[in-house]
């Protein structure tokens, strides 16, 4: 059995911190790109550059499995000391993320013609997001590869190499953006192209950081990278928690289009408030990935008391950040609310849920981290059936509660789907725990 480094404090912190740094950087670039494209006195290459950043972002979410799988299965790897599988799964999931840029790019006319379907605009606006997005598609390969180098860094604990990889694409983004849209106004192509550059010089940058793993000749041992045992693993893996993350879009694409039979001002206030969970996720995201990596290693090396202590401390961490987040949700929230929404009605709508809001870091501590815990282990079938377990609770009390309850019954049944998950994922911990013990 291989020895396990200790966990401490600072190594938890050591990995979470550069995270959370990372996941600023997201709504920033947002922001830029609108403000670029704002400067142009019409608002259809805003709401183009919207729509077109919106669609391909869900597209590529569904490889998003790649991310968190190739995390897990790393390390575990690394906690085996087994150095061989380590390189030989960036390989792998530097193809996988290959060959499904490249199978978008074929299959855009099909992509863009159903997401016009689903979500129409008027048509100057879809004709400039289709110019918008068949720039950017081409870049595919680069933005879905960059999923598995992200997953193969936080396995290794290189939480850093994720911070300055993020920096450099989302910087590179946002210089390009300036250039190209107001200083050689390209309009929405030149916010396209500026991303197009930016994810490219992005994989390079990626595959620079990993280049250790290139300097030994496993990255290639082409008997390993396509043996079948493990990429039948890896499929596994990855297609349980696809299945889980379609579950999970499920349940809050439901909860808008529910929120929409209450009235505008409802549904305008529950997406503003929707920010705040937003806010919540990227914030624990940092100890969820900790968790992920710690965990992964832990399992690896079937060390079962070092696995429970880094669910542990980990946990705490983002139990601490929970405490914060609602402490400053109920301090400030109404002024977050008086930023996000100039509406009176909407604000006052908004305040009017906002204790949802407030209770919502503590509902959703135990499911964040428990999912870090258990994809570090790729537990994933648990994941799955737990995520289906909860999916079914929220449709029952969507159904129970929204009739007397309306809006507050709709925010309810999301609550009670949080605590679902993370319920039923604490009452399979002792299994992952045995499994460890019998790695």
């Amino acid at each position: 059995m291989a020895e396990a480094a200790p966990i401490t404090h600072k190594r938890v912190l050591k990995i979470a911190i550069p995270i959370m740094l990372a996941n600023v950087t997201v709504p920033v670039l947002g922001a830029v790109d609108t403000g670029v494209v704002g400067q142009i006195p019409s608002p259809e290459p805003i709401a183009a550059v919207g729509v077109g950043a919106i669609i391909l972002s869900a597209v590529y979410w569904i490889f998003g499995f790649l991310r968190m799988g190739t995390t897990g299965l790393t390390s575990q790897a690394a906690g085996a000391k087994n150095r061989a599988e380590v390189a030989a799964l960036l390989t792998r999931s530097l193809m996988i993320g290959l060959a499904g840029g490249v199978v978008l790019i074929v299959l855009q006319p099909l992509v863009f013609a159903g997401a016009f379907r689903i979500s129409p605009a008027s048509a100057e606006v879809e004709a400039l997001a289709r110019d918008y997005m068949q720039i950017r598609i081409w870049s595919a390969p680069a933005a879905i590869a960059i999923y598995g180098i992200t997953g193969w860094l936080i396995g290794q604990e290189r939480s850093r190499g994720m911070l300055w990889l993020l920096l450099w694409m989302n910087g590179i983004n946002v210089i390009l953006d300036f250039w190209f849209v107001l200083g050689l106004g390209w309009g929405v192509s030149g916010v396209a192209w500026a991303t197009f550059c930016a994810e490219w010089s992005a994989l390079g940058f990626g595959l620079w950081l990993c280049r250790g793993a290139f300097a030994v000749p496993d990255w290639r041992n082409w008997e390993r990278v396509f043996d079948r045992v493990k990429l039948k693993r890896m499929a596994v893996v990855n297609t349980d928690i696809l299945i889980r993350s379609l579950l999970l879009q499920a349940i809050f694409v439901s909860f808008l289009l529910l929120g929409g039979q209450f009235g505008d001002v409802a549904l305008a206030a529950n997406q503003v408030l929707l920010q705040f969970l937003h806010i919540t996720g990227y914030a624990m995201d940092g100890f969820a990935f900790a968790a992920e990596a710690l965990v992964g290693q832990a399992f690896g090396a079937g060390a079962v008391m070092q696995l429970r202590r880094s669910a542990l401390m980990a946990s705490f961490w983002g139990a601490v950040v929970a405490v914060i987040l609602a402490g400053v949700f109920w301090i400030a929230g109404p002024q977050i609310i008086d930023i996000m929404a100039k509406d009176p009605e909407v604000r006052a709508a908004a305040r009017t849920y906002l204790p949802w809001m407030i209770a919502a870091p503590p509902m959703i501590l135990g499911l964040v981290m428990f999912d870090g815990i258990f994809i570090g282990a790729t537990r994933s079938a648990d994941m799955r059936n737990m995520m289906l377990v909860a999916a079914l609770v929220y449709a029952a009390a969507v159904w129970l509660l929204i009739g007397p309850l309306g809006n507050h019954g709709l925010w309810l049944a999301l609550h009670i789907s949080f605590i679902a998950r993370g319920a039923t994922l604490a009452l399979r911990y002792p299994a992952l725990e045995r499994a460890a013990a019998a790695a």
